[in-house]
């Protein structure tokens, strides 16, 4: 049976919300910050618009296998230990990227960097399950979704002026001082969540234990899938986008931004609607629907960039759209899967951000490698939606035989 911790009164929930949600938005923001200067970095390291998309993909590998080492060490040690120690090498790794000499240094170093800053979204979605369950635990995760979309909204804009008024090195310098700045709020503001009597006994058995009973619960693994494939249409245009628009529209890096801020708006109004649906409607429900409609304009996304109908403006139409349903899917299968696992909390929800990191990762270097343009951005993301769909219309049967009628 799940543990179903008591929810604190709403002025210290909103505290949480926005704490956790600063965390989790900073591997947004490392990934968004840096987007309107990659075609100027490709240019300055001498390296090709395939690599430099590489740059960003490469750091949700790292935060893949970090959430792995980090999750099990969050149920072991508590959430407070691993964090501040991720923080801290976040911010080193932040320092050395400001002075790669190539691109090969820049994506190992990008490597590292998804690496360490895992730990912060290991820790938000574990003390998310530490102190909320069931609907009460998705109307938590989808405001921190608001928070989350903020980051696609200012990050670019930060980065964009930043780079402009010294160079896209003190892009980094910039990341390395907010992972100076959440440590101090960690240090300052967060308790530990995880009591001494629940955390995690054993060693390197335990750990693979713990994911083994992971593994094998076909329930969660498919609900851990399917936000990976939400999120590997998000990365497909995150990589693609500053591409097709600044070297194909001839778009500049004011407008780029812009251009990310209204569809992060997107994000932030749909993660606002699921927050008040959730108290009414199953979250499986939920899940449902956005997939539904969701698949049904990412076909038109292709089309309109195939045919070019309606041009930048149409494919922004549909672009918008699309991102928008896309607020209502991590938080609510999370949600579930979350629900069925609060004694190895960190484990499980390092699980379900290495999937949801690494398929976002091997999915999203497609775009490039299919030509980059417009056609190949909106075929990735449809392809990928097309996968989530299948994922979840072959497992809804395992969750009523699993006794989830009450979900469905």
């Amino acid at each position: 049976m799940p543990d179903h911790p008591t929810s604190p009164r709403r002025a210290r929930t909103y505290r949480w919300v926005i704490m956790l949600g600063a965390l989790a938005a900073l591997p947004a923001f490392t990934v968004d910050m840096y987007l309107p200067s990659l075609p100027e970095i490709a240019a300055d390291l001498g390296s090709t618009d395939a690599l430099a998309q590489l740059s960003v993909s490469i750091m949700l590998i790292g935060g893949a296998v970090g959430q792995l080492v980090i999750g099990p060490l969050s149920d072991r040690y508590g959430r407070r230990a691993p964090l501040m120690v991720g923080l801290g090498l976040h911010v080193v790794v932040s320092v050395l990227c400001a002075f790669a000499p190539d691109m090969t240094t820049l994506i190992w170093l990008r490597l590292l960097q998804g690496f360490f800053n895992a730990a912060c979204g290991v820790a938000a979605m574990a003390v998310v399950r530490d102190r909320f369950v069931g609907a009460e635990a998705a109307r938590i995760l989808s405001r921190l979704m608001l928070i989350i979309g903020v980051a696609p909204m200012l990050a670019p804009a930060f980065g964009s002026a930043v780079a402009a008024a010294a160079g896209w090195r003190w892009v980094f310098a910039f990341l390395a001082l907010a992972g100076v700045g959440m440590a101090l709020v960690v240090w300052r503001l967060m308790p530990e969540t995880l009591p001494v009597e629940r955390r995690q006994r054993g060693g390197a058995r335990n750990v693979l234990g713990g994911y083994g009973v992971l593994l094998r619960d076909k329930h969660f693994m498919a609900l851990a899938v399917i936000p990976g494939l939400g999120q590997a249409v998000l990365m497909s245009y995150v990589v693609g986008s500053p591409f097709v628009f600044q070297e194909y529209y001839g778009l500049s890096h004011t407008q780029f931004s812009l251009l990310f801020a209204i569809n992060g708006l997107g994000l932030v109004l749909s993660a606002q609607v699921n927050a008040s649906l959730v108290r009414r409607v199953a979250p499986i429900r939920l899940l449902r629907s956005a997939l539904l409609v969701q698949g049904v304009f990412a076909v038109g996304l292709l089309v309109v960039a195939i045919t070019q109908f309606g041009g930048v403006v149409g494919l922004l139409v549909m672009l918008w759209i699309v991102l928008a349903f896309q607020g209502l899917i991590p938080a609510n299968a999370s949600a579930i899967a979350l629900s069925r696992h609060g004694e190895r909390a960190g484990t499980a929800a390092a699980v379900i951000g290495a999937v949801q990191s690494g398929v976002a990762g091997l999915v999203s270097p497609l775009v490039g490698v299919l030509g980059g343009d417009a056609v190949a951005m909106s075929a990735v993301m449809l392809g990928a939606w097309a996968c989530a769909l299948a994922v979840l219309a072959l497992a809804t049967p395992a969750y009523r035989r699993g006794g989830w009628t009450q979900l469905a």
